[in-house]
């Protein structure tokens, strides 16, 4: 079995964040700077000469590491899953650069509580988590997105090794790095682009030794995996962590079915147009002819096994391409494309221990909507 943070060689080269001019990033390389504009998508180009005035590479704010899933990944994840009885589709792929962008935007939403409430948690029991974590830790944030939850912890921890997010989402990740370096001059911040549900390795700190190692996976995305892959995937991060090492962990709650749903159906549309975005980027990266507007966004909520699912459904028989591959569709055919199970505070606390985590303090907002949890490694 593959672990989520396993030793492994960079497939890409690291990259270091070296200084700003001119609205372009310089990121150093192999002898050489490389230039990254400011804007989004972000595009790398190699530049001729190193400019006068940027500083050495010793002195850079942030390093990267580019370990981002190669096209037949995606290929053949959507390949295979279309081809399921039960057509299906891998909600990691949401996170493209839009994909990212539309999640921002959900988290800003009056319906989707799942943010504000965890954010909330942080804040008012800042003083416990920031003295389980301790002084001089490398903290490392999985599915780090725009970096924003982590900027409360990191408020109270001004003596960390270092901080490494990492992310699918490869040009969304650098900016959102950037940005948190230039905003806490004195951290070491690095940026891995990488599956964290794949074979990877997190550099260490590169300028001091780390007391630990804390994990953090915030906004209940442990939730996207069923019970048994949850555990899995928890089993194989243990097995990368030291003991004493830890886990902060977001994990929503069970509730009232009626919240869950207008968390995952918002007036708005976003959450559709989220979903709907993975079906544009399939038709833009692997040269499909998805007709995004003959889909629909359908959530459900399902009481056994106590989960949330999203879906896409086709709105008449109709046939897609994806490369050389032809799918048909039957009106009202669904794609699976993501889970969001919900747990009560014991559940998640067991299913923890199975994997070799020891519950230290478990923290909810006063409506009992969402739980921050932190487990030492046994």
């Amino acid at each position: 079995m593959n672990n989520p943070i396993a030793v492994a060689l960079p497939a890409r080269p690291n990259y270091v964040f070296a200084g700003q001019r001119d609205r372009l990033l310089y990121l150093f390389y192999a002898g050489s700077f490389l230039t990254v504009r400011t804007g989004l998508p972000m595009n790398v180009s190699k530049e001729q000469s190193r400019p006068e005035d940027m500083s050495a590479a010793s002195s850079a704010l942030v390093s990267f590491t580019d370990l981002d899933p190669p096209l037949e990944d995606f290929q053949t994840a959507v390949l295979t899953g279309l081809s399921r009885p039960q057509k299906e589709l891998p909600c990691k792929f949401f996170y493209d650069e839009q994909g990212s962008r539309l999640f921002d935007q959900i988290c800003e939403l009056e319906e989707y509580y799942p943010t504000r409430t965890e954010i909330g948690i942080l804040e008012d029991r800042l003083g416990e988590i920031a003295e389980l974590i301790g002084r001089g830790a490398h903290l490392v944030e999985l599915g780090s997105g725009a970096s924003v939850k982590i900027r409360t912890l990191l408020n109270a921890l001004p003596d960390l090794a270092q901080y490494t997010a990492v992310d699918i989402s490869r040009d969304f990740l650098l900016q959102s790095a950037i940005t948190l370096a230039e905003d806490y001059p004195g951290l070491d911040v690095a940026a891995v682009c990488a599956d964290y549900t794949s074979t990877f390795e997190i550099p260490p700190p590169r300028n001091r030794q780390s007391s630990r190692t804390v994990a953090f996976f915030p906004g209940s995305t442990i939730g996207n995996f069923t019970p048994a892959a949850a555990t899995a995937f928890l089993t194989r991060l243990r097995s990368a962590l030291k003991r004493g090492d830890g886990l902060l962990v977001g994990v929503d709650l069970k509730k009232d079915i009626s919240v869950l749903r207008a968390a995952y159906n918002d007036a708005e549309g976003v959450t559709s147009a989220f979903n709907l975005n993975l079906l544009s980027r399939i038709n833009r990266e692997l040269d499909a002819d998805f007709d995004v507007g003959s889909f629909r966004h359908e959530a459900v909520y399902f009481e056994d096994p106590g989960r949330i699912e999203m879906h896409l459904v086709s709105n008449r028989q109709q046939s897609v391409s994806v490369g050389d591959k032809t799918f048909s569709f039957a009106e009202d055919e669904h794609i699976h494309t993501e889970n969001s199970h919900k747990y009560s505070i014991e559940g998640f606390r067991a299913l923890c221990a199975e994997s070799g985590f020891l519950p230290v303090a478990s923290w909810t907002d006063s409506k009992s909507l969402f739980s921050v949890h932190y487990f030492t490694a046994d």
